[in-house]
């Protein structure tokens, strides 16, 4: 496998406000992405930078009392402790407000204005006489021209959608000093952007954007691209154009441009050069991982303003959609989101990287974080069948083995089929879908879990005679486990980690190479492990309530559960006629649809000295590949009922509020079919 050179970079956080749930999407993905490309041996570097300059800087800053490099300084910190807690490593965190970046700005602003692309004329704007600025489209506000909604900004009406110019608002004000504006020309610099149509046109059709992408752009450059301001008047925190004094640069003119910036600040530090990645015939690859919010500023005015300087474009643009809570669209504006501190408060951040993970795919929809989903999958995935393999075997390789694995690979036919499988995982990381990875490595749990169903160490070890196989059983349910830590390096490190201390092994690169002796093809063989400590712990519904309580102010807009009129309370019963009631652990080993019908599954369950079938409603929350493998709770001595679609032995617990809102109840790690539930 040749090695390859990779710069990525996620969007750069606004130094306005914390990071929260919504923004942790991207950099979660990034990071992800990165963490695989190195741990393929590949020379990739994560860069990004706090995005700091703009009016809302400016008058934060001046509500504060204190300067903008003040509160640029103190969110920097912020920001960086909060990436750093959720696992996400830059190799470069830099600032748009440093020398590297005024130098580059103003570069590229010469190049664009020495190749006639850049034009100065007059404009009429909407004017502040208190606070005697002029008001960009979010510092006005008034009543929508379309619907009539008040308190809506300069640019747009959240509540019809409708897009607008400033001097439509009715009854508008500004929204910093609450007076009437006024209008006043000034002299403003453009971008050309149209000279660039051609290009852009080629650019955005060749492969360096998702398809959806793409047919979007195709509907913006077919309309006409407009000339772009980029400049903005004083007093604006910001670095000023060259020949243009008292005038600055936009803040999205110099925003992409940090990427340039931070990523020679590194270079400056590691003796790396700069133009092997940012050089117009350079051939490494450069990412950017964005919102699909501002596609237009990065697939039309960046590659514009690339290719214009004299610069490489990107390999790629690799957009998401948005963050929703519940259903609720999160918005920054109104309140309505988790700040990540509130999170990292309360839960372990690596249960958010894996949720992210198991849902995010290459496309650009949004991605919904659904908490009761939220708690169902991890504790199922991360502690019901990835850690779980790990405690149910190094107990006995512990307490009869010293800690010493076993000499030989009982199931090398097993063992293959685990490292087979790194293909498939490997390509659905490299393409971003990252869901499918996570299914197939829950699949191969799945199968190491039936494994250790299927030889029962639990009573092997109560056989005299049966230590060897006890030994070879055990030690093969820790080789698969370490086989998973490899391939759940990207999402989970500190999981990874501390499984790499207690098999007091490195899991190191990830390549398979069958004419060359690594750390993935060659499972342990005799060799010593440490103690084994608790990897991960059950979610705590009470925390997720915490979190929300916490953050109860920002969540005031998302929907409230009205209570159900509920059936009367049945007449009441004896603890004797409960205590008739025989709960089983089950194995589900078969699911199947059943025809004509539309909530039914047809379940064959294993529940311990017998299989059953068993109908259950609960086709709306589960497909059929879903279930098979797992373990569940049934009531095994109800009587058999004769249905339309054959005869039902027994009855599947399952909660919920109904359709997908549905789970079937879940054993704890360590039980196994047959057992009793009391």
């Amino acid at each position: 496998m040749s090695t390859r050179k990779i710069l990525a970079t996620s969007a750069l956080p606004y130094a306005n406000g914390p990071i929260h749930l919504g923004h942790l999407v991207e950099y979660i993905q990034t990071d992800i992405w990165t963490r695989f490309q190195k741990q393929r041996g590949h020379e990739c570097y994560y860069i990004c930078a706090d995005d700091t300059h703009g009016t809302p800087i400016m008058l934060k800053a001046d509500s504060l009392g204190i300067k903008p490099e003040e509160l640029i300084a103190q969110t920097y910190q912020a920001h960086l402790a909060d990436f750093t807690e959720f696992g996400i490593v830059f190799d470069n965190y830099h600032s748009t407000h440093s020398e590297e970046n005024r130098e580059f700005s103003s570069l590229i602003y010469k190049r664009l204005r020495d190749g006639g692309h850049i034009t100065s004329k007059t404009i009429t704007q909407a004017y502040d006489p208190v606070k005697e600025m002029f008001l960009p489209d979010r510092f006005i506000k008034g009543e929508c021209p379309k619907c009539g909604a008040a308190d809506q900004y300069g640019d747009g009406c959240e509540v019809c959608g409708a897009t607008y110019s400033p001097t439509d608002l009715k009854n508008a004000v500004s929204a910093i000093s609450g007076e009437k504006p006024i209008e006043k020309d000034s002299v403003h610099y453009f971008f050309n952007l149209a000279d660039f149509t051609q290009m852009l046109q080629d650019w955005t059709t060749a492969g360096h954007l998702q398809p959806e992408v793409t047919n979007k752009l195709a509907e913006w450059l077919d309309g006409g691209l407009n000339q772009w301001d980029i400049s903005r008047d004083a007093p604006y925190f910001g670095f000023e154009i060259p020949d243009a004094p008292g005038k600055y640069f936009y803040v999205w003119l110099d925003a992409p441009i940090g990427y340039m910036a931070s990523f020679k600040n590194f270079c400056d530090k590691k003796g790396l050069d700069f133009d092997d990645f940012w050089a117009k015939d350079s051939q490494t690859e450069l990412y950017h991982f964005i919102g699909k919010d501002i596609i237009y500023f990065h697939a039309l005015f960046w590659p514009a303003m690339l290719s214009g300087a004299d610069f490489r474009t990107p390999s790629a643009i690799f957009a998401h959609g948005f963050l929703t809570v519940n259903g609720e669209k999160m918005s920054k504006s109104r309140g309505t989101f988790i700040q990540a501190r509130t999170y990292l408060n309360h839960l372990n951040p690596e249960y958010l990287r894996y949720y992210f993970a198991a849902k995010l795919s290459a496309g650009v929809d949004d991605l919904d974080l659904n908490f009761d989903d939220f708690t169902q999958r991890v504790n199922s995935d991360l502690v019901g069948k990835v850690v779980n393999i790990a405690s149910r075997c190094s107990g006995f390789i512990a307490k009869r083995f010293d800690n010493q694995l076993s000499a030989m690979c009982a199931e090398p036919v097993l063992f293959q089929s685990f490292i087979t499988a790194n293909e498939e995982i490997a390509k659905c990381y490299e393409n971003r879908e990252f869901n499918k990875a996570m299914r197939e490595i829950m699949a191969l749990a799945d199968k190491a879990n039936q494994y250790i169903d299927e030889k029962k160490p639990w009573l092997i070890a109560k056989e005299e005679g049966k230590d060897q196989e006890l030994h070879q059983v055990c030690s093969m349910g820790l080789n698969l486990f370490r086989v998973l830590m490899i391939y759940l390096k990207p999402v989970l490190p500190k999981l990874v980690s501390d499984a790499e201390h207690f098999l007091n092994f490195e899991v190191g690169i990830w390549e398979v190479n069958e004419n060359e002796h690594n750390s993935l093809c060659e499972p342990l063989l005799n060799h010593k492990i440490n103690d084994f400590k608790p990897l991960m712990t059950r979610v705590d519904p009470e925390k997720i309530a915490a979190i929300v309580a916490d953050s109860q102010e920002n969540l005031e807009k998302m929907p409230v559960v009205k209570a159900k009129q509920f059936e009367p309370i049945a007449p009441e019963i004896e603890f004797d006629d409960f205590a008739k009631i025989d709960l089983r652990i089950a194995k589900i080993v078969k699911a199947e649809h059943v025809e004509g019908a539309d909530k039914l599954l047809k379940l064959t369950v294993d529940i311990g000295d017998e299989t059953r079938q068993v109908f259950a409603g609960i086709k709306s929350a589960y497909a059929p590949e879903d279930l098979e493998g797992k373990l569940t709770v049934v009531v095994a001595n109800l009587k058999p009922r004769k249905m339309k679609f054959g005869m039902s032995e027994g009855m599947v617990l399952a909660a919920g509020s109904g359709g997908k809102e549905l789970w079937i109840l879940s054993p704890d790690e360590g039980a196994v079919a047959g057992m009793r539930v009391k």
